[in-house]
């Protein structure tokens, strides 16, 4: 692909931060938009704004036909054939929320038990956790080694005859990490078949070719901000069936069929669950957004941010003070690297790097239990996507240097692993009950 013909799409590339040209390496957390997707969402407003499905008015008809065509493209960019099964959200966190509602508390009671991982955002881990805090159910969080990968032996320990929900991350926000989720959607089906599976995919979708149909999956969530979107639009896939026998997550306009005083009626799928004026230029910002990465290839944005991940870990590998987690072989991350400098807060690093016009996330990052885990406190993060380079990258890593010299750092006080944290505790999978 041609990154330099890329950046020409993304307006906000052009700005300054601080006098210095913007270097924006936070796509994990949000991505930039293209004009693409922005001339859409304008078009949409200002030629066809209508609400969707209560008409039959020329504008609602177009709107609607929008919203249709928008949830197609979708459906095809990962891999689904029945169009019914895309759900409408506002994002991975709504999704997962939904699943753990309407799903969750019908099917999932005391003593059961939830096996999730150490590693999960917190919109995988929290909903879970409350779930289980309310009815009994119990937790099963499964360790990550000191690669940063999913302890699978510890994994299959953890499926027993219980098991009525397993969850875990396609791409880790923290430590970049791809899990196998064909493998371990495989090892659920064979040791707890009566288990349904989650995937969070809100970092996999927008960085990796993703094909829902061949994961073997119950449900699988992502957002629409992280993938050149908008904000305020997600979906939820679940295979008919489950869905179908799912109550509505919430009531109201749009979401049924009939209404009667004496009983209402749902509506088919996927509008049982989408009740009230869904975001329609949301969706279509998404779709537009499908259709820019599609134009790209889906293969090119993954070798693209191979090549920038493993620059980046080259650079960073020689600076002593630099320890970086996650996996060591590119081939096994996304374009996702979490580092500490040093001592030095993470906060301070962020806010250094952003006086150089450098953006990077820093804190938890959502995933708090991991930090807890790894023993590392609050971390600095950088991400990559489509428009990033390695000239960026460079002055990312010139910019690390000033975080040194401000903070007084040298290799003889301050050094630390540059590979990996192998220090935190080894164990196979904990279990948390009686919350």
């Amino acid at each position: 692909m041609n990154v330099q013909k890329v950046r020409k799409d993304f307006p906000i590339l052009a700005r300054k931060i601080n006098g210095k040209p913007l270097v924006y390496l936070d796509s994990a957390a949000t991505s930039q938009k293209p004009k693409q997707v922005i001339d859409a969402v304008e078009n949409f407003l200002k030629t066809s704004n209508a609400n969707v499905h209560r008409g039959i008015h020329t504008l609602t008809v177009e709107a609607t036909e929008a919203l249709d065509h928008a949830r197609e493209k979708i459906a095809d960019f990962v891999g689904v054939k029945d169009v019914g099964e895309i759900i409408f959200v506002r994002n991975a966190t709504e999704a997962i929320n939904l699943v753990a509602y309407s799903w969750g508390r019908l099917n999932i009671s005391k003593g059961d038990e939830i096996v999730l991982t150490i590693a999960e955002h917190h919109s995988n881990f929290v909903p879970w956790q409350q779930l289980a805090a309310e009815n009994g159910a119990i937790l099963k969080i499964v360790s990550v080694d000191g690669n940063g990968e999913i302890d699978l032996e510890a994994f299959e320990k953890a499926l027993a005859k219980k098991t009525k929900l397993v969850t875990f991350f396609h791409v880790s926000n923290i430590l970049g990490t791809i899990a196998p989720v064909r493998r371990l959607a495989s090892s659920v089906k064979r040791l707890a078949p009566q288990a349904k599976i989650l995937i969070d995919g809100a970092q996999a979708v927008p960085h990796l070719p993703v094909n829902i149909s061949k994961i073997g999956c119950d449900f699988y969530a992502f957002s629409g901000h992280k993938m050149l979107a908008p904000a305020g639009i997600g979906v939820l896939w679940g295979k008919r069936e489950i869905l179908e026998a799912m109550p509505p997550f919430m009531f109201g306009g749009d979401m049924i069929s009939t209404v009667k005083i004496e009983k209402t009626q749902w509506a088919e799928l996927p509008l049982k669950f989408e009740a009230g004026t869904p975001n329609i230029e949301g969706a279509i910002g998404l779709g537009a957004a499908v259709d820019y990465l599609q134009k790209i290839g889906m293969e090119n944005v993954r070798k693209h941010e191979v090549g920038l991940t493993h620059y980046a870990l080259e650079k960073l590998s020689k600076i002593e003070e630099v320890e970086v987690f996650g996996p060591k072989e590119v081939s096994k991350r996304c374009g996702v690297i979490s580092f500490k400098i040093g001592s030095v807060p993470a906060h301070d690093v962020a806010s250094i790097l952003d006086s150089e016009g450098v953006e990077i996330r820093s804190g938890f990052n959502c995933a708090e239990p991991l930090a807890d885990f790894l023993g590392t406190g609050p971390l600095a993060r950088a991400s990559f996507y489509v428009y990033n380079t390695k000239e960026e990258i460079r002055k990312f890593i010139e910019a690390i240097e000033k975080v040194k010299e401000v903070f007084h750092l040298s290799p003889k006080h301050e050094a630390r692993n540059p590979k990996q944290n192998q220090n935190h505790k080894k164990i196979n999978f904990q279990t948390v009950s009686n919350l």
